[in-house]
């Protein structure tokens, strides 16, 4: 790995097959993509020589959630257990950091959806976070926050800084939770219904050294999803000590 690294994430709304090329644009060295296909299944010829160094978790092999790497970087499953909430993919890059895609999913939890699931899956694995990036759609904001609830966003947030892990947009633009001026969805791809509900956290080391933290730009990219990309440029030095 060279000592910088761009990480992507984004919720391409499916067909990942007709769209990577597109995203593939940033060089990015890892990709946390939502909605996507297995590529182990996949009869895209393309699409599986692009996802050439990939882990991919989900239910359904036309949607699910992948993490996909440059050639040369080593991304090695950790198989941090799930206890079935969904979805995650927990590994360690190069032998340097733990990287963990998500796609929070309403799982069907009558209690328990969406930010639910990253709340749960913290109370199994917050102690192994460390040097750690945690990239992904969360379906999540401070603004639905419930009184009455004891896992809202800002609980997760709290949990995450409990460890030295916070947001890299809101470190980078210095802006407050649910107070975002850069929008990461668009209902109903309507640009009057913006919402910010896809980040990047990482531990306090890494924020020492942000290049960027950018959203995708809503002319370029809703053609072809509800969800812009989330791209973050740090340095990344291989005797980092969080």
């Amino acid at each position: 790995m060279n000592n910088s690294i761009k990480i992507v994430t984004w919720n391409c709304g499916g067909a990942f097959r007709k769209k990577f090329k597109a995203i593939a644009s940033f060089d990015a060295d890892i990709y946390v993509i939502q909605e996507c296909e297995n590529p182990e299944t996949s009869t895209d010829k393309a699409y599986k020589e692009w996802a050439g160094n990939f882990l991919w978790t989900g239910e359904n092999n036309h949607k699910g959630l992948g993490v996909f790497a440059k050639n040369g970087i080593q991304i090695e499953n950790l198989d941090w257990e799930t206890n079935g909430l969904k979805y995650f993919i927990a590994c360690r890059v190069d032998g340097i950091f733990n990287l963990v895609g998500a796609w929070c999913h309403g799982a069907n939890s009558p209690t328990f959806g969406y930010i639910g699931q990253l709340w749960k899956y913290l109370q199994l694995h917050k102690e192994k976070l460390g040097d750690s990036i945690i990239a992904g759609d969360l379906n999540s904001n401070i603004i639905w926050d419930k009184w009455d609830r004891w896992w809202n966003h800002s609980d997760v947030v709290r949990e995450l800084a409990e460890i030295n892990i916070s947001s890299f947009y809101h470190k980078y633009h210095k802006e407050e939770q649910g107070k975002e001026s850069k929008p990461t969805f668009y209902l109903q791809k309507n640009i009057n219904k913006p919402y910010h509900i896809d980040y990047i956290f990482g531990s306090g080391c890494f924020h020492y050294n942000i290049i960027d933290l950018n959203i995708g730009q809503v002319q370029d990219w809703l053609a072809f999803s509800d969800h812009m990309p989330v791209i973050l440029t740090c340095q990344i030095d291989a005797d980092i000590n969080c």
